[in-house]
């Protein structure tokens, strides 16, 4: 029988609530930008820090990792501490957070208020994914697969926009006020978010159709482990990059450029993959994505400069497109049809995975070459296949409990 509210959506028509999903997709996508773009403009800020504190490599690395593993640890138990806040108001508390913790490496209370910052950011930034992906899942229901894709895109724009900013700003300013400068506009993003988000998160009536994914827990294991190997071939890759390039006679322009490149494509594919997750499906978009990716790693270490420059866009779209498909279905997986919960466990493993893949590889390259390392990278993007082939009874199993 049909739901009271699934038939006054019926009657009301789509028309009416393209306002409230659009409104929830732009709020989830500014608060994706912004919290990305605070995670990746560190990178730029690390070299300042290392001179002005006398930090070694691995001190820096310590650092950064107080922003970084405070955010990753932070995933689940963040979102459930504030899960009974509206998405509305746990994103603006939330960009508040990592806003404030910028203000207070602003301040000049020496390399304590430095640490002490970092870790507020990162308490900040830890609920933006769950709590940012389950807001557009709950607006679009079934069909949040593409908008995901196009959350996830908006991540990439903040990654590229505020390292761009942060790195033109140095050089006419010192670092406190530049790092004040994203704060303040940490504080506008979180007013902002008051006034984008609905006041009332709207539910897509799809989701009305079933509450409970039994086949879920196990499915959601494996999307979680083919996440995490996907990142880690993401990262391992990025790690020998620049190194390949310079064998090929690039300058640091060209390196520069390469990354540039590599990145593009990333945006590309992250919002082009999202929509294709949705026609193809998840198994044969995975399968595509990874065996791509496979394929041009490995011509990437035969390829002179010139076309390996033509194929890092190319690249690019696979290596991150596959994350798109891969959060889409998490809606899917969720554990007991928790949401929240689920994209919580999912960008804690994703993101460990991060960490760790680098640290991984290369020790591989130092106990054998370069060479070897990037080819355990393309070697793990082929493992997801067969991973992603075992998902496929959960993943038919979900869609037809949708449907039923």
């Amino acid at each position: 029988m049909q739901s009271t509210s699934t038939a006054n959506v019926s009657a009301i028509g789509p028309s009416a609530w393209s306002s409230p999903q659009r409104r929830s997709l732009a709020g989830a996508c500014l608060a994706h930008a912004l919290h990305d773009g605070y995670t990746d403009q560190l990178y730029a800020l690390l070299p300042v820090w290392q001179a002005e504190f006398g930090l070694s490599y691995a001190g820096l690395a310590m650092v950064r990792a107080l922003y970084s593993g405070t955010m990753g640890g932070l995933q689940v138990p963040g979102d459930r501490l504030i899960t009974r806040l509206g998405p509305r108001a746990a994103l603006a508390l939330a960009t508040f957070v990592a806003a404030a913790g910028y203000l207070v490496m602003a301040l000049p209370c020496g390399f304590p208020g430095l640490c002490a910052g970092l870790i507020l950011a990162g308490i900040g930034s830890s609920v933006q994914h769950p709590r940012a992906s389950l807001l557009v899942t709950n607006a679009y229901g079934k069909s949040a697969r593409g908008p995901l894709g196009i959350y996830n895109f908006a991540g990439d724009l903040g990654k590229a926009t505020f390292p761009a900013v942060v790195a033109l700003l140095l050089p006419i300013a010192t670092w406190r006020p530049v790092i004040g400068f994203t704060a303040i506009v940490g504080l506008a993003v979180a007013a902002a978010l008051l006034v984008l988000v609905p006041r009332q998160p709207f539910i897509a009536p799809v989701e009305e159709k079933s509450t409970a994914r039994p086949q879920g827990r196990g499915g959601f294991g494996l999307l979680l482990t083919i996440g995490a190997l996907d990142t880690a071939t993401r990262m391992g890759y990025l790690l020998f990059l620049p190194f390949l390039l310079h064998t090929r006679g690039g300058t640091e322009a060209v390196v520069g450029l390469g990354l540039a490149l590599l990145f593009i494509g990333g945006a590309l594919g992250k919002a082009a993959c999202g929509w294709l997750g949705q026609r193809l499906g998840v198994v044969w978009s995975v399968i595509v994505t990874e065996a791509a990716t496979a394929l041009l790693i490995a011509a990437t270490l035969m390829l002179p400069l010139a076309p390996m420059l033509v194929v890092l866009p190319l690249l690019g779209i696979v290596l991150n497109g596959t994350s798109s498909v891969l959060y889409g279905t998490v809606p899917e997986l969720a554990p007991k049809g928790d949401v929240g919960r689920g994209f919580a466990l999912f960008y804690t493993g994703v993101i460990g995975a991060g960490g760790l893949a680098p640290i991984a590889y290369g020790a591989i390259a130092d106990h054998s070459n370069r060479t070897i390392g990037v080819l355990a990278a393309a070697l793990t993007a082929a493992v997801i296949i067969p991973l992603v082939l075992a998902l496929r009874p959960a993943v038919d199993g979900a869609l037809a409990q949708q449907d039923a």
